[in-house]
């Protein structure tokens, strides 16, 4: 057809459309619901994200605590290169920070997060402190500044004396405000700051001691940052064991965890978007039903095809562009309140505000959403022909879409499919939870298939309501395939995401504490090992003592190709991050699992060797005889892989990803690091003893470190549960939606079966047997894959055991069967209120 005639159908079709939305909107409300619910969802995860990554990077300068931030491991920066660096004419100030126990005069201890600074600490921000200091002042020699958590378990208040590994201090005031906070690594342990002066009388530096040198300069005004920086690396002559920061780079960390929260709660949010495109279809399609009588007149009175599919898409487009707004308003109000419920877990207050990015990307995750579902049943209905349309509600009409559209629509859901990869932090999870989504959707379609062959083949029972409620789930236009889809995939992600959940909470309150150790003991000096032990070993209640040697590496290069420039897989690219623990033995440690390779004899004294973690190898792609360079105390070494472990990690035992061969690293400065497992409730006296007797050396309680893991579980729980929550609340409307639109059949059927002598109370049983039989074979296959999901997660994400959990499946199963009967036994009241007299009339 010529480009004229396409233009005067859609003025045509334009026109039909615009007289039939002023009759309201009434049969499209489930779609405008649907997609604002999905696009609400996606908006205000991408909304919070880029309001507190637009909060980190415009106060940068400050949480870094400076324009460039230098990070040195276990040795400090040359005095030549400070002195370059004031030369410069730029500001410089030292940070020395490492792990200390501050112990009260009452014999309480805390292991605290020693931060040591010096007079130009803060270059930028302020630190504020309760009472606070003197204006234009310090802490004072012989001050210590704590956060309020730990004074509060020590029982101290201003003015009160604490020690600190040899010294002593009076504690200044409470931290209130630290403005480098978030840029400083995560430590188990709350702060403690001290002045420099007072770090030798500590004790606490000591040959090998794990301890990090942070240097933070503020620039001139008009000198470039990256070109101070490439000076810099020349001046002090960096070796590859340095990390240079500047303040756009305040915090990596956090915003890799923002990015894969953010990624894995979008994917969620999808997860709502895909079930309110089910909901588009159903009401597109329950809606085209409705209209079946105008659309057969047209097409009688010889309204073109295209005409009247003009009309329909237009409308629906209309709706469907009002859904996305309501979403994109809505998402705004979601941010606020999410704002405002994680802000003690966001690391700086988020600048709220309107983001066009994230607001763009999930108008169009709608937009294709609409496209992708509602393209088949406006295609469909231009292909049947207008007698069909009399009778295509009681027969559905084998007809398929144009090839054209066709094309269009699968365009459609690869475009969805595409944006969600290209825009997932991880594109292989994303690509996975596609391929799911696909493969649930289509295990859904055949569990409706067998249960309505299984209900057609059972159709012989003689309890007339068990008769009727099995005819219902297979007869001619059954909505068996939609309910259960709808309901089906909300359970599906409420039961993965408990399951996961779950999982964690096993692992964390019931396997982890059984099997992991009381205590970690670090910075034990090797001249302190052998009294360690037995000191340990001699205290009651103390059942096993196990200790390493512990050194510090950074890996520069992997078979001689620096880490900067490899390309390895996501979950390995960890490692390669700033500092890892590496230890030496002489003989493989206890439990030692190898899937490679052999161990080094116990003499050995040749060229440096390592035994490597395997999963770290598979995602490096290195093997048996490859070379991994180590910077160890400032010096690069090269290792040979000699072998290969399988890592347990769940114990909590003393495991090294990097274990080196005995002979050069013996004699290297280094600490050692100690389990102690015994009696949980002598904790106190163990703690004391050993701290007691030496000064230098910290414990850390794993009770306490599990219990802050599982806060953070609990709010990344809160917020994975609320956007199920969504997904279900999106399945209910869906249900709700497809409940309604075959309502009109079940008071015509009410009536039928009323006049020829059915009781209210065999109607009743019957549609409950059909609402019954659909949630429960939900339930199953919900719990079925909300199960495998969570597995997979468990297995291929989170690299953790997998326990089942028999009462989460259970409460989905039932959870499903019991809101099919709620919103059943809701819709059969509706209908058994029809009466007869003015229905048989108007038929």
């Amino acid at each position: 057809m010529s480009s004229t005639g396409y233009g005067a159908s859609l003025a045509l079709g334009a026109r039909f459309a615009r007289r039939e939305l002023r009759g309201g909107i009434k049969g499209l409300r489930i779609v405008l619901a649907c997609l604002a619910l999905g696009v609400a969802a996606i908006a205000a995860v991408g909304t919070l994200r880029a309001a507190t990554e637009a909060g980190l990077a415009a106060d940068g300068a400050r949480i870094l605590g400076g324009d460039v931030a230098v990070r040195i491991a276990s040795l400090p920066m040359p005095e030549a290169t400070q002195g370059w660096i004031r030369d410069q004419g730029a500001t410089l100030s030292s940070v020395v920070e490492m792990r200390a126990m501050a112990v009260a005069p009452s014999g309480e201890r805390s292991l605290v997060e020693l931060k040591v600074i010096d007079g130009q600490y803060p270059i930028y921000g302020a630190l504020e402190l309760d009472p606070p200091l003197p204006a234009g002042q310090g802490l004072a020699a012989g001050d210590v500044a704590l956060e309020p958590l730990v004074a509060e378990r020590l029982g101290l208040a201003p003015g009160d004396r604490l020690r600190l590994g040899e010294a002593s201090f009076r504690l200044a005031g409470l931290i209130r405000s630290e403005p480098d906070k978030v840029a400083s690594p995560a430590i188990p342990g709350p702060r403690a700051m001290i002045p420099m002066a007072d770090l030798p009388r500590t004790g606490l530096i000591q040959p090998g001691s794990l301890v990090h040198y942070e240097y933070r300069i503020g620039l001139p005004p008009g000198v470039p940052v990256q070109t101070f920086i490439r000076a810099l690396r020349t001046a002090g002559q960096d070796d590859g064991g340095w990390r240079i920061r500047a303040a756009g780079e305040a915090a990596p960390g956090v915003n890799r965890f923002l990015d894969r929260a953010a990624s894995f709660l979008t994917l969620a949010g999808l997860t709502a978007l895909l079930v309110g495109g089910i909901g588009v279809a159903t009401g597109v399609r329950a809606w085209l039903d409705q209209r079946a009588r105008t659309i057969a007149t047209l097409r009688c009175l010889g309204a073109p095809s295209r005409v009247i599919f003009l009309t329909y898409l237009i409308q629906v487009a209309a709706l469907s562009a009002v859904g996305i707004l309501v979403g994109l308003v809505a998402g705004q109000g979601l941010t606020l309140l999410g704002a405002q419920a994680f802000a003690d877990a966001l690391p700086v207050p988020p600048q709220l505000g309107i983001y066009p990015g994230p607001l763009a990307e999930a108008a169009l995750y709608g937009a294709l959403t609409a496209l992708a579902f509602a393209l088949w049943p406006l295609a469909r209905a231009r292909e049947i022909p207008g007698a069909a349309l009399f009778r295509d509600t009681v027969q559905r009409t084998a007809v398929r879409p144009r090839l054209k559209l066709l094309a269009v629509n699968v365009l459609a859901v690869v475009a969805l499919v595409a944006l969600v990869i290209g825009s997932a932090e991880q594109p292989a999870f994303a690509a996975g939870f596609c391929a799911a989504a696909g493969a649930t959707l289509l295990l859904f379609r055949l569990g409706a298939t067998l249960l309505m062959r299984l209900a057609r083949g059972m159709k012989g029972s003689g309890n007339p309501a068990w008769r009727l409620g099995l005819a219902n789930l297979h007869r001619p236009g059954a909505p068996t395939a939609l309910l259960l889809v709808a309901l089906g995939i909300g359970l599906t992600t409420l039961s993965a995401v408990a399951m996961i959940e779950g999982n964690l909470r096993h692992q964390l309150s019931q396997q982890l504490p059984g099997a992991a150790p009381n205590f970690y003991f670090i910075d034990i000096q090797s001249d302190q090992a052998a009294r360690f032990d037995a000191l340990a070993a001699s205290l009651p209640g103390v059942t096993e003592v196990k200790r390493v040697p512990s050194l510090r590496a950074r890996i520069t290069a992997v078979m001689g190709v620096p880490v900067e420039q490899m390309q390895v897989a996501e979950d390995s690219r960890w490692a390669l991050r700033g500092d890892r623990g590496l230890t030496y033995a002489a003989t493989p440690p206890e439990g030692t699992r190898l899937v490679g390779g052999e161990w080094w004899p116990a003499d050995y004294r040749g060229p440096p060797l390592l035994s490597l973690d395997a999963r770290l190898a598979e995602g490096w792609g290195v093997a048996i005889g490859d070379t991994v360079r180590l910077n160890v105390l400032g010096r690069d070494l090269d290792f040979r892989i000699a072998n290969l472990r399988q890592i347990e990690w769940q114990g909590l035992g003393l495991n090294f990803v990097l274990v080196a061969s005995p002979g050069l690293l013996e004699a290297a400065p280094h600490t050692h690091i100690a389990t102690v497992r015994g009696d949980a409730a002598r904790d106190s006296a163990v703690l004391r003893a050993i701290t007691d007797a030496f000064p230098n050396v910290s414990g850390i309680r794993v009770r306490d470190a599990l219990q802050a893991v599982t806060g953070l579980l609990e709010r990344l729980g809160v917020a994975l549960s609320a956007v199920s929550g969504l997904t279900l609340v999106a399945g209910g409307l869906v249900l709700a939606g497809a409940m309604a639109a075959g309502q009109r059949r079940r008071i015509r059927d009410a009536v039928v079966l009323k006049v020829i002598g059915a009781s209210r109370g065999q109607i009743r049983r019957a549609w409950m047997v059909e609402f019954g039989l659909v949630g429960l074979t939900a339930g199953l296959i919900a719990a079925a894959c909300g199960t495998a999901a969570s597995w997979a997660v468990a297995h291929y994400v989170m690299r953790t055991d997998w326990t089942f959990l028999p009462g989460t499946l259970a409460a989905t199963i039932l959870g499903c069967t019991g809101l099919t009967l709620v919103l059943g036994y809701a819709g059969t009241a509706l209908a058994l209120r029809a009466r007869a007299a003015p229905l048989l009339r108007n038929e």
